[in-house]
């Protein structure tokens, strides 16, 4: 069987600059570039962590507005090495948070969530 991986989560926002900006300052991911869709319409940046063969995240500038609503993702989570690091972190930039706290879970894996500029959910999550 071919090697697959999960190469890119594409999420559709309204307002293109402040969801780049968010995603840079707050959660940490750099810009690898921005184009605009054959259709001339469409706006697309892509955004990762400096590994070529990474996942990265696809900000969706333009799309149709009546996506349907089943399938809806939840979240997407981004893995760090010390989680009490990236949570002080992201409480000084003045990021909004889903819970007050760090979660543990029963198999010693933590997180916590925060909001995107859209509302969208980002975890950040340690092993």
């Amino acid at each position: 069987m071919a090697k697959k991986r999960l190469d890119h989560v594409g999420l559709a926002v309204k307002d293109f600059e402040k969801a780049i900006e968010f995603y840079q300052k707050i959660v940490g991911f750099e810009l690898k570039g921005t184009l605009t869709h054959t259709n001339g319409v469409i706006r697309l940046a892509f955004l990762g962590f400096h590994n070529s063969d990474e996942t990265e995240l696809e900000i969706i500038h333009g799309y149709n507005d009546h996506l349907p609503a089943e399938g809806k993702v939840h979240h997407f989570a981004i893995h760090v090495d010390n989680l009490e690091e990236e949570y002080e972190r992201v409480k000084q930039l003045g990021a909004q948070f889903v819970d007050p706290e760090i979660v543990m879970l029963p198999n010693g894996f933590r997180y916590f969530f925060i909001y995107g500029p859209e509302g969208e959910w980002v975890e950040f999550f340690q092993r």
